[in-house]
């Protein structure tokens, strides 16, 4: 609920500050005094269009501060946290507007965007009169008004439920219809890559075993030569190095007889002998296996160059490419399963448009059904507030196509007079009659999630008994929400819980608005003067003495 107000250099209010109270608060005051300048204000903290018209004379800037408290709307807070801004039980809206044009708007304390205030204050306040009966103007918001007098809440959530399943399955069976061609192109193309690399029998390390193989045998005669030469240098004859190093190991061996210092040298060419020989037969042997094979090797080189084209292709390595096909095999079982998988999505929509069309037909003809209860409800509470002989319809208009709130739009019509052709509400409809057909929606639908309300322009044009009853349904509303409401009549503002007085006065040669919390006796003086005007008599004061009497015991 809104708990306080502050206004400064706005029109002719230079600062003004407003506490407010729960349930039924009236501004009270003569013509012209600031009543509709206050509900200006509350207009620019909901967001409605700024303008330096509104900065009071003489002065560069103007400013509205609006404090709330949302203990009991954790949606709000919830979002204003996710937004970046302090989320405590309180939310302090300000305004300010300059004549250079450069408008700012701060949320606790943090600079927000025009946006997120459009956004946040229509869940915190409602203004209710001419141009601002958002609620009645807007024709979207008739539907939901219709469905919450028919109490068809889960079925409209059900119908959007599944309107939206159906519109998500749809999108996606037009995306695969339209794909079809791309992905038979796509699964030929991908066929002939997995058979193209499947058949070339591709295995992780090929490609370096080739190359060593490649190697020898291009090297065959060198290979051959080179061994068969170093195996007669070692042991082809007796001037060989064997034969020789067999001399020299004898000679020392006879002598180490002698000196036995010499027994481990002896040994150690013995040794030297024994595995040069053994060097020699390991070369001998690689010389008679050494042949050359031009065949083998050109098959080795078809098949480096085989290897080499599909890396060119498909990737840098052997390992790649295979992991390349793993890949695309996996794409193909997916692009198979697609026919399949579009068979279940056309089954599921066939199975959910026969579901949407039930529910609709249910949510249509319980609409129906409660259209007539509601005008007549409606037209009940209208009649009472001076509105004798309206005619309030809510019209139901099928849809070429559904949307997600159901197969027809719903929109008020009204005809204020008897004989007159309803017509919608924005076309017709006064601001005092708009206000008073919203206090009649709020008698029928009392409950709102809005916490507070403002009706301006609600007396419009209307007296006597009708005026008493007009209070009575303010005050019968403010049970559930604060309402706060401009009033020249004495009959709305005895019902008050608070009772505010607006005066305009003239201080050192300039012209203000001033706001005052009217104490008992003072709203005994106050409901007079509305009473008896200018002069008030003793019958006045006693007459506004029972009113405020008789409201009080209600």
């Amino acid at each position: 609920m809104l708990t306080d107000l502050t206004i400064k250099n706005v029109a002719i209010i230079d600062t003004l500050h407003i506490a407010f109270k729960s349930g039924l608060t009236v501004l009270t005051g003569e013509t012209g005094a600031g009543k509709s300048i206050i509900i200006d204000a509350v207009g620019l903290i909901m967001g409605n269009r700024a303008s330096s018209d509104l900065i009071r004379s003489g002065e560069e800037e103007a400013v509205v501060e609006a404090l709330f408290d949302i203990s009991a709307q954790p949606d709000i807070k919830l979002q204003l946290s996710e937004a970046g801004f302090d989320a405590a039980d309180e939310l302090l809206i300000k305004r300010s507007l300059s004549r250079g044009g450069r408008n700012r708007i701060f949320i606790n304390g943090g600079m927000a965007t025009l946006a997120l205030l459009i956004d946040i204050a229509p869940r915190l306040i409602n203004i209710y009169g001419q141009h601002d009966c958002q609620t009645l103007l807007k024709p979207e918001n008739h539907l939901r008004l219709l469905d919450e007098f028919a109490g068809s809440g889960e079925l409209r959530q059900k119908f959007s439920q599944l309107f939206n399943r159906l519109a998500s399955v749809r999108t996606i069976l037009a995306g695969l219809e339209n794909a079809e061609r791309e992905a038979e192109r796509r699964r030929d193309l991908l066929s002939y890559q997995s058979e193209e690399i499947a058949k070339a029998a591709l295995k992780p390390g090929e490609e370096e075993q080739l190359e060593e193989q490649r190697q020898l045998l291009a090297s065959a005669e060198k290979l051959g030569g080179v061994s068969s030469e170093a195996f007669d240098r070692l042991y082809g004859g007796d001037g060989t190095l064997l034969g020789q190093l067999r001399r020299i190991a004898t000679s020392i061996t006879e002598i180490s007889t002698i000196d036995h210092s010499l027994q481990e040298t002896a040994a150690s060419l013995e040794g030297a002998y024994l595995q040069l020989e053994d060097a020699a037969i390991t070369l001998r042997d690689y010389a008679s296996r050494i042949e050359s094979d031009p065949v083998a090797l050109q098959q080795i080189d078809d098949r480096l160059d085989q290897v080499g084209r599909l890396k060119k292709k498909y990737a840098p390595t052997v390992e790649e490419i295979l992991d390349y096909k793993t890949g695309i095999d996996a794409e193909l079982e997916r692009l198979q399963d697609g026919e399949q998988n579009r068979q279940t999505l056309e089954t599921e929509r066939d199975t959910l448009a026969e579901d949407l069309k039930l529910v609709g037909e249910e949510l249509t003809a319980a609409r129906i059904h409660a259209a007539g209860k509601l005008k007549q409800a409606l037209e009940s509470e209208a009649h009472q507030l001076a509105m004798k002989g309206a005619i309030i319809e809510p019209a139901l208009e099928p849809l070429t196509e559904p949307r997600s709130n159901g197969f027809e739009r719903v929109e008020f019509l009204f005809s204020p007079n008897p004989g007159e052709v309803p017509r919608p509400l924005g076309r017709i409809a006064s601001g005092g009659e708009l206000s008073r057909l919203m206090l009649a929606i709020k008698q029928v639908l009392p409950e709102g999630d809005v916490p507070t309300l403002v009706f301006d322009e609600v007396d419009t044009g209307i007296g006597g008994a009708t005026s008493e009853l007009v209070g009575r349904k303010l005050k019968n509303v403010a049970d559930s929400q604060q309402v706060l409401c401009i009033t020249h009549l004495p009959q709305v503002a005895a019902c008050a819980d608070q009772q505010l007085r607006v005066e305009k006065l003239v201080e050192g040669g300039r012209t203000s608005t001033h706001i005052f919390e009217l104490g008992q006796d003072e709203r005994t003086r106050e409901i007079a003067r509305m009473l008896a005007g200018a002069t008030i008599s003793q019958s006045a004061l006693a007459h506004a003495t029972e009113m405020l009497a008789a409201s009080t015991k209600r």
